[in-house]
């Protein structure tokens, strides 16, 4: 078996730890406490590389592996917020109506999210636009702080 890996990086929204095994990442922490450290295995420091691209507005979606969810109606969820675009908001009842599930149910979904960035839960606001909960880093600071972020780089400041 195959030892649990991290990395540990700097970001401008504090640094952010990503935690894997061989082959797939098993979490992201936004805030996290600790020496810098690159990781030895493939999955996280691709994963490292990539946030790192994103922050430096190289990148907009990422290619690592995650671990599974625990159900297929999870995985289905799960591919349903990453599909919301680089720059673009919904809401949680649009999305819900989307992907056939509760405004309550995609509350969860984010809020129980351990890859945040990776799987933006950042992108999903309440019904009016505001911004609503975020689960990582300092919470709805961090949230406006990442939807900022990604205006500025596609010059959308209407969403």
């Amino acid at each position: 078996m195959y030892a649990r890996d991290h990395a540990l990086i700097a970001t401008p929204i504090g640094p952010i730890r990503i935690e894997g095994k061989e082959g797939y990442l098993e979490r992201i922490t936004i805030g996290a406490e600790g020496a810098p450290a690159r990781g030895s295995g493939a999955a996280v420091r691709t994963a490292a590389d990539q946030l790192e691209q994103w922050f430096a507005g190289e990148r907009r979606d990422f290619d690592v592996a995650l671990s599974p969810p625990s159900t297929p109606r999870g995985a289905s969820l799960r591919d349903g917020l990453i599909a919301v675009p680089f720059g673009r908001t919904i809401s949680y009842g649009e999305l819900s109506r989307a992907l056939g599930s509760s405004a309550r149910a995609i509350g969860q979904l984010c809020a129980r999210n351990p890859f945040p960035l990776v799987v933006p839960c950042h992108r999903v606001l309440n019904q009016g636009g505001g911004l609503g909960a975020y689960s990582a880093g300092q919470g709805p600071t961090t949230k406006s702080w990442l939807l900022a972020h990604e205006r500025r780089l596609t010059g959308d400041y209407l969403l």
